[in-house]
């Protein structure tokens, strides 16, 4: 069964197709592990060994293309770029006006992160990056939502005692909380969307239907779940 699943994999991805030259990945290179811009001024993480893969194994020219998140699905639309791989967690509002390809990352749980373990997030101040579906939740709560342009301001924003804490993906305040002795980690998280899948036009259904093969591929193969773990993304499939 395995071997007839990977051939048709296999003969999907060898499908030809009337695609553009060049693919170009939009992302927002502000929100590691699953994005950033290294050393040396390029895209980074583990969006970036991702997106490569995927397009080795689609037999796809692919480039790099960075985006304010605030502004990333209107200019895929509008056709800046052609696909997003920015992190981006699959929800029915963002469903209505972009497709998603099948999820490369399980639900990664939220945490909040605070200077006090002891912190009331319930009722406070909590930060979150505007358009984000922590954003939506904490709307959704008894809390007071402040929004922020980038995950850094968020960051910024309780070290300078503007909000009590910051709900967002656990991966990307882990290490943060690791690094600074003036943060902690909540003991509380809260599951929320359908995992992290690739945007594209809904028009482009060819491509959809590649990436979501070449997705499969990794998925049957075991290496998806191999670099979920390499950068510590979250569970596994």
């Amino acid at each position: 069964m395995k071997k007839l699943l990977l051939t048709t994999t296999a003969l999907a991805l060898s499908a030809s197709f009337a695609l553009a030259d060049t693919v170009r990945l939009g992302t927002e290179g502000a929100y590691p592990p699953y994005n950033f811009i290294n050393d040396k001024g390029e895209v980074d993480g583990f969006e970036r060994e991702l997106g490569d893969e995927l397009c080795k194994r689609a037999s796809l020219t692919c480039e790099w293309v960075t985006n304010d998140w605030d502004s990333i699905i209107p200019n895929l639309v509008s056709g800046n770029y052609d696909v997003i791989i920015a992190g981006m967690s699959i929800t029915d509002e963002r469903d209505q006006v972009i497709d998603f390809t099948q999820n490369y990352t399980q639900p990664d749980p939220s945490a909040y992160i605070a200077s006090s373990a002891d912190v009331d997030v319930n009722g406070g101040v909590i930060a979150a990056q505007s358009g984000t579906i922590q954003a939506s939740y904490v709307a959704s709560t008894g809390a007071k939502l402040v929004e922020y342009a980038t995950p850094e301001e968020t960051i910024a924003a309780v070290r300078n005692g503007e909000a009590d804490a910051v709900l967002a993906d656990r991966a990307y305040l882990a290490p943060i909380a690791d690094e600074d002795d003036g943060l902690v980690l909540v003991d509380q998280l809260v599951v929320i969307g359908g995992g992290v899948g690739l945007g594209v036009r809904e028009s482009d259904t060819e491509l959809k239907a590649t990436l979501d093969a070449a997705i499969q591929s990794m998925k049957d193969d075991g290496s998806l779940n191999a670099m979920i773990q390499k950068w510590d993304i979250g569970l596994t499939f």
